[in-house]
């Protein structure tokens, strides 16, 4: 039953898709309970994927719905944790309400296979990928990123992409890194710059 064992936690990212598909791409990797870490679970776009409403849809599969927004999400009330008005995912992470968040997820994977969920599509737009799920691979977690045609992504080949995606205006201090976990750091912050809440 357990469809992909290499994995710890999974992520998925809902965007527009319809929710029958939705239900079947956690079925398909094994996930019993989703981990909702939108700052805010509402959709007006998709209201199916609104909180109340998720929750129940997911209740009827026998699926788990819990909400983290409040100490995972990337939209933080704090002000101080925005810098030039974008959300600093460095200083979120620093955070004892962040860190408490981790721990409170990671008190449903005993009984369940946890899947993180928040609204982008590509996980390396989304702090579900730039600070959560780092924040898991940091304390030696395996995650899996559900994409949208059903594979599911190793964790270090989204970094591979990130390292990948390059460019930007301070690129060329990667040369200077003196290894790759700098360069990766570099990346991710680069990256989290780029997409982050901004106030």
């Amino acid at each position: 039953m357990n469809a992909h064992p290499a994995f710890d936690l999974f992520s998925v990212g809902h965007s527009n898709i319809p929710a029958d598909r939705f239900i079947g791409l956690l079925r398909a990797a094994g996930a019993s309970a989703i981990a909702d870490v939108r700052s805010t679970p509402f959709s007006r776009r998709f209201p199916w994927f609104s909180g109340p409403r998720l929750a129940a849809r997911l209740r009827e599969e026998g699926l788990t719905y819990s909400a983290f927004g409040d100490s995972l999400g990337g939209r933080p009330r704090d002000p101080n944790l925005y810098r030039d008005g974008v959300a600093d995912y460095e200083a979120i992470a620093a955070q004892p309400e962040f860190k408490a968040g981790l721990d409170r997820l990671l008190s449903l994977t005993p009984a369940h296979r946890v899947c993180l969920m928040c609204a982008e599509r590509e996980p390396l737009d989304c702090h579900r990928c730039l600070l959560v799920t780092r924040a898991f691979v940091e304390r030696g977690f395996a995650v899996g990123h559900i994409l949208h045609d059903g594979s599911i992504e190793p964790h270090v080949r989204t970094e591979e992409r990130l390292l990948a995606f390059g460019g930007g205006s301070d690129a060329s201090a990667d040369l200077f890194a003196s290894g790759h976990g700098e360069r990766l750091a570099a990346a991710y912050r680069r990256r989290a710059r780029a997409v982050a809440y901004r106030a």
